[in-house]
């Protein structure tokens, strides 16, 4: 375990001294950041910052995004939802406010609904679950088979709707010992309703939810006081006749282990975290309990005992299919005890088995971390909580010294707070630790996924390998994987990702077909030697994208049409139709089908421009493709996608005919050179040469003859497709940690070395120049750096359907986030 990398607010804060105020972090599977602190600045007087939440994403730390949230008291909680898009957050006067993007911008949030019990702090705040559980199978990990690596958990939502659809909304548990649920219905207003969890109502200081398989949820919750019981209970919601109602029942309860012995009963006062090991596990609880030195945690599960039958009962000849009576207990599975007092601890997303484990070596999701009092971070295994790793803070004692030593009992005395943290959270890989110290500093830190342990290249490999395809499987963001990836595993992981992507059945390669793509493309980025690759899979994601959407705008002249679609019909066409004149393709298609309006295709003549200009770059660039290290070379022995940019070039011949201004304008040397005619004449040889059902062959002489010539015949555009990067994943390679301040950018955000200040700033999805100093607000994406203009120049409906396509999200899946016009 090592840091990556420190952000640090530029002013130097100072702490509210105020040791109740609790310091609350939240990891999306999207990997954003939310974060509260307790400090402030000297310009801060007309407001409490512990009111404030701070959102960032990983790759751009200095760019954080603070919301004065509103709270009138301070937050206690912070909820990411599944979909990483939406965040609760709750605060000590029992108000709930749930927050989502504004226009998917990671740097502009809203809050339009929100949930409140007046007075009431909130302990524990949980969203519904949606019944979706995806299981890893570790032992599996060498299987091709990705429905054998990772498969579907039968598990029911919290609540459903009509036909099963699981309903929306969050549960939240008060220190009255309540609790409250809130459900989003179809109209987008809230449901309401509140109940006691047992009749008896108590003090609740701690408290958490998890959910079980039928659609139950459990809820434990203790007073705080290691003496007392910690209580589970059951919540079941449901609505009836349009109203919320809650039914809860109470469960087995546990008395911690160490309030039986004699020499710890009354050492250790205070519960200070209570937590379910998994958010779908009821049965696995971790408690911690503290003194102002010290803590001792404790591991228990829930298991099924026979009950015990009295003597008299027990010569009775037994009743057949008679089974003995069970009852559900709490037993402790482990203890780990006199440890430096617990000060924050993170628990594992990663919803793997820890049964076969140990032979595969796989550590990520087996450990849990304690943060401590002086410093050091210690990564526990979750079930017999031996060490897995230890990390060393800059406060805390070395593994060379001893606690005791003399500097640490000169700061006791003098009272001095050690560098330590107060909130700590897991990635969803579990291969990366996010924390804020009391200092209000955030801290990035890599978890190894071995763990210390000295593995093999090809198993560190295949670990690596294992995590990206459960990224691609369910659409967790990999940032935090490529922490661990070094520029030497770059051809090896693009490799073996690929094969494995090409064993799966037709049907799941058709949706993960955008998604390796992208995972291509971020991998490539982290070498030098493979930043040519990176183009071509930038390239190729807007290449699919275009190819879409060009061919969704065609529509059948008779409406009872079969079965295929008229795009379909032109890729069999295309693909069977070896001629190399474009005009004889055309006889065999159905013209009626291609017959559009002039508005739509004159708005798209943007697109039409950019396959054009880049069948030219890349045919004329043919003759100079020996070595993989320009970009182009991964299409050239790219059948599908060769054969996608000849389908565009039939489509674009005959819109031509309908509306000659949305062809791509080509500079030619004569007048009468027909420049699509020569463009899908020498593709069309290219691509019989990479055919997938053919052995692939390199290009004749006279076609490499033809290609030298073009540059001749045609002007070549510059092509410089590739997103400018300004994350900081490409810093992180070596192993010192990055300093970095927050709303500072300047030494980690600048422009390629290659591209002059003075260029032409360009729309990189609408394919449109910006000039060199654009004053349009554009957005960038977090994970490719893409930039467009945050508004629509065209308003036609083609180019809104083109739009729409990455409104949302980059065409690499990454999010939006809003730059200032000089930072594009």
């Amino acid at each position: 375990m090592e840091l990556a990398y420190v952000c640090e607010w530029e002013k130097r804060p100072k702490s509210n001294h105020c040791p109740s105020i609790p310091l609350v972090c939240s990891w999306s599977c999207r990997n954003l950041v939310a974060f509260t602190t307790d400090l402030k600045n000297d310009d801060d007087n007309d407001r409490d910052v512990s009111h404030m939440i701070h959102i960032m994403d990983t790759e751009h730390p200095w760019d954080v995004y603070s919301i004065n949230s509103g709270h009138s008291e301070v937050i206690s909680c912070l909820e990411w939802d599944q979909s990483g898009s939406r965040l609760l957050s709750a605060d000590g006067d029992g108000h709930i406010k749930c927050w989502s993007m504004s226009e998917h911008l990671v740097n502009s949030w809203e809050s339009l609904l929100s949930s409140s019990l007046e007075g009431d702090p909130i302990v524990a705040l949980s969203w519904l679950h949606n019944g979706v559980k995806l299981a890893l199978h570790v032992e599996m990990s060498s299987s091709t088979n990705f429905g054998e690596k990772f498969s579907r958990v039968k598990f029911s939502p919290s609540l459903t709707l009509f036909g099963g659809k699981p309903m929306e909304g969050w549960l939240a548990v008060t220190v009255s010992g309540l609790v409250t649920v809130s459900l989003l219905k179809p109209g987008g207003t809230l449901l309401t309703a509140s109940e006691s969890l047992c009749r008896l109502r108590g003090r609740v200081a701690l408290a958490d939810i998890a959910f079980t398989g039928g659609g139950n949820i459990v809820v434990a919750a203790t007073d705080g006081s290691s003496s007392s019981p910690v209580q589970f209970y059951k919540v079941v919601v449901s609505v009836v006749s349009e109203k919320c109602r809650i039914d809860t029942e109470l469960l087995p309860s546990l008395f911690l282990r160490c309030t039986t012995d004699p020499q710890r009963r009354d050492k250790y006062p205070a519960v200070t975290h209570l937590k379910f090991l998994t958010r779908e596990n009821s049965e696995q609880v971790l408690l911690c309990v503290s003194n102002q030195n010290g803590s001792i945690v404790e591991c228990w599960s829930l298991r099924k005992e026979g009950l015990p039958v009295n003597n008299i009962f027990q010569h009775r000849s037994p009743v057949v299919g008679e089974k003995q009576p069970t009852i559900l207990k709490w037993r402790i599975l482990t203890t780990a005890i006199d440890l430096e007092r617990v000060s924050a601890i993170a628990l594992p997303k990663l919803p793997i088995s820890t049964s076969n484990t140990s032979d595969t070596k796989f550590c990520p999701g087996l450990g849990l971390a304690l943060a401590f009092n002086d410093g050091t971070i210690q990564i526990l295994h979750r079930l017999t909580l031996h060490t897995l790793g230890v990390f060393y803070g800059s406060g805390s004692t070395g593994p060379g010294q001893r606690s005791g030593d003399e500097s640490a009992i000169k700061r006791q005395r003098a009272g001095a707070s050690t560098l330590h943290f107060k909130a700590l959270q897991f990635s969803w890989t579990s291969l990366a630790l996010a924390g804020v110290d009391n200092q209000g500093k955030l801290h990035m830190l890599r978890v190894s996924p071995s763990m210390g342990q000295v593995l093999e290249m090809n198993t560190t490999l295949r670990h690596l390998l294992f995590l990206l395809e459960y990224c691609m499987v369910t659409g967790y963001d990999w940032w935090d994987v490529l922490l661990h990836v070094q520029p030497t595993m770059v051809p090896n992981l693009v490799d073996k990702l690929h094969e494995e992507y090409m064993r799966q059945n037709q049907a799941l390669q058709q949706v993960l077909a955008t998604r390796i793509v992208a995972v291509k493309a971020s991998l490539c980025k982290l070498s030098k030697a493979t930043a040519a690759r990176a183009c071509d899979f930038h390239a190729k994601l807007l290449l699919i994208a275009i190819s879409s959407t060009l061919k969704s705008l065609l529509r059948p002249h008779v409406l009872n049409t079969p079965d295929k679609s008229p795009g379909d019909r032109l890729s069999e066409i295309c693909a069977k139709n070896m001629d190399t004149d474009i005009d004889k393709v055309m006889l065999n298609l159905k013209t009626q089908e291609f017959v559009l309006d002039g508005p739509p295709l004159q708005s798209l003549q943007q697109l039409i421009q950019w396959v054009g200009d880049f069948v030219l770059y890349l045919l004329a660039d043919l003759p100079n493709q020996g070595s993989m290290a320009r970009p182009g070379f991964g299409f050239m022995r790219d059948g599908a996608s060769l054969g996608m940019l000849r389908e565009m070039l039939v489509m674009i011949r005959i819109w031509g005919l309908l509306k000659s201004g949305c062809l791509p304008t080509f500079t030619a040397t004569s007048d009468s050179q027909d420049s699509l005619q020569l463009l899908f004449r020498l593709l069309t040889k290219l691509w019989l040469c990479s055919l997938d059902d053919a052995p692939p062959q390199d290009p004749d002489e006279s076609l490499i003859d033809e290609c030298c010539l073009l540059p001749s015949q045609l002007l070549v555009p510059s092509m410089d497709w590739l997103p400018v990067n300004d994350g900081i994943i490409v810093l992180l390679q070596g192993k010192q940690p990055i300093r970095l301040q927050f709303g500072k950018n300047s030494a980690f955000a600048s422009i390629d070395a290659s591209r002059s200040v003075s260029s032409q700033r360009t729309d990189n999805l609408r394919c449109v120049h910006m000039g060199v100093c654009p004053t349009e607000e554009s957005k960038a994406c977090t994970r490719c750096g893409c930039v467009t203009m945050l508004r629509s120049p065209n308003k036609s409906n083609a180019m809104k359907q083109w739009e729409q396509r990455w409104i949302k999200n980059c065409l690499c899946g990454g999010l939006w986030r809003r730059i200032p016009p000089t930072h594009t």
